[in-house]
């Protein structure tokens, strides 16, 4: 987590969100990756979104909601529709799997169990840990043969060195501290043992890659989620023994094709508060696309265990 507070209620302003976009367009525009007629087209734009007094007055106090309420609430629907960053990490995360040996797994915050199902697919038996009871749930009727607990990535109920793999998908964003968790996973892992990780990147985050959930009263609310950087997962991992095996941080394409209307918006609008900020980006499509042309969505971190006398100081 950077050292910046963390607020309580999130102020989102739409205008603050598409002035954003464009002034990443124009970054890029000013490192050469577009001509003057794009940087004209943007300061028109700006203008444009300036006076328009639509945009003035529409934005939205947003509740911050810690992790365990959060996915109480999402549960209810984690798993009716895929979430398109699966199709970022689970190609690598099944690749590096493929190629370690069967042994015993810790799905670290697995959720529904969605590491959980693949990892016992491959032969593995299955500890899954979650904070959620209401995820653990479905993890345990997804993974009949699993042994799901309940507990915090911070103080995971698993034995010293009770496991040979841990995966955790998804899930580091929503700790404020990678330090403590690092050094569970490495207290839980056997030596000769491997960490693989998946977490949304930290410029995806800034970019406001954040679940949303409703609460009881309608309101709107946000994932606590802090913003790691890439450095920060070394500085928690080497010093606990892990050793860096791969990094990989899948991109965005090159170019995007406008995205069709999504359902309950018009062309020109705002949208719906629980498509934000996505549909924000179809007022702006062109500075969308080149703002979020190639940035990182994800990162991907695989780590072994090797180091026991860091463990045992």
């Amino acid at each position: 987590m950077c050292a910046d507070s963390v607020a309580a209620v999130i102020y989102e302003h739409p205008l603050a969100y598409v002035l954003g976009l464009e002034g990443v367009a124009l970054l890029r525009s000013f490192t050469g990756e577009h001509d003057r007629a794009f940087v004209d087209s943007r300061i028109a734009e700006i203008r444009r979104l300036l006076d328009d007094r639509s945009l003035a007055d529409a934005a939205v106090e947003v509740a911050r909601v810690d992790s365990v309420e959060g996915y109480r609430v999402w549960s209810r629907t984690y798993d009716k529709a895929r979430n398109t960053a699966f199709d970022f990490d689970e190609p690598v995360v099944k690749e590096i799997i493929a190629t370690l040996p069967v042994g015993v797994a810790l799905d670290a915050a697995c959720g529904t169990g969605r590491y959980a199902a693949a990892l016992a697919e491959g032969g593995h038996r299955i500890v899954g840990v979650d904070s959620s009871p209401d995820m653990l749930a479905h993890a345990r009727v997804r993974v009949p043969h699993g042994d799901f607990r309940l507990g915090d990535l911070r103080r995971l109920p698993v034995a010293d060195d009770e496991v040979d793999l841990v995966v955790c998908g998804l899930a580091l964003t929503h700790v404020p501290a990678l330090e403590p968790v690092m050094a569970e996973f490495a207290r839980v892992l056997r030596t000769g043992g491997h960490l693989v990780i998946t977490d949304m990147h930290p410029e995806a985050v800034a970019r406001g890659s954040i679940p949303t959930v409703r609460g009881p009263d309608g309101q709107p609310g946000r994932l606590s989620t802090y913003r790691h950087l890439v450095g920060d997962y070394l500085r928690a991992a080497l010093p606990v023994g892990l050793r860096l095996r791969r990094c990989e941080e899948p991109r965005l394409p090159a170019v995007q094709e406008p995205r069709p209307p999504d359902p309950g918006s018009a062309a020109g609008t705002i949208g719906p508060w629980d498509l934000w900020p996505w549909c924000l980006a179809d007022l702006v499509p062109e500075a969308a696309r080149a703002a979020h042309a190639g940035a990182p969505l994800m990162i991907i971190w695989h780590f072994d265990y090797t180091d026991r006398s860091v463990k045992c100081r």
